[in-house]
C-alpha cells in the first residue's frame, strides 16, 4: 500500500513539473501537465529525490525510458527527445528545489 504522504509528496511534485517542463512540436510548447506525462514522469523521479540522489545522468535515463506515442500510437519517441535543452534545465532547477523542501 502506498503511503499517503508520499502520494501527495509526488502529486505536489507532478504538479510542480506539469506547470514549469514542456515538449516542443512544432515550436508549439505543450507543458507536461497538458500532455498527461507529468505524473508518470514524478513517480520515476520522486524515488531518486527522496533517497537524497538526484544526479543529472540518472534523470536523462529516467526521460530516455518513457516513450511517447505520436499518431495515435504509431511511433513511440523518448520523452528526453521532446524536451528541448530550456526545458530540461527547469526539469533540473524544479527538482533541485523540491529537494531542498524535503
Amino acid at each position: 500500500m502506498t503511503n499517503p504522504g508520499t502520494t501527495e509528496a509526488i502529486e505536489k511534485l507532478a504538479a510542480e513539473i506539469g506547470e514549469n517542463v514542456y515538449i516542443d512540436i512544432s515550436k508549439w510548447h505543450l507543458y507536461l501537465r497538458e500532455a498527461g506525462l507529468h505524473t508518470l514522469l514524478a513517480q520515476k523521479l520522486y524515488p531518486m529525490l527522496a533517497d537524497g540522489a538526484l544526479a543529472e545522468d540518472r534523470v536523462i535515463e529516467s526521460l530516455q525510458a518513457i516513450p511517447v506515442k505520436l499518431g495515435g500510437g504509431k511511433r513511440e519517441v523518448p520523452l528526453l527527445d521532446l524536451l528541448p535543452m530550456q526545458s530540461q534545465v527547469k526539469l533540473m532547477d524544479v527538482l533541485e528545489e523540491y529537494q531542498r523542501g524535503l
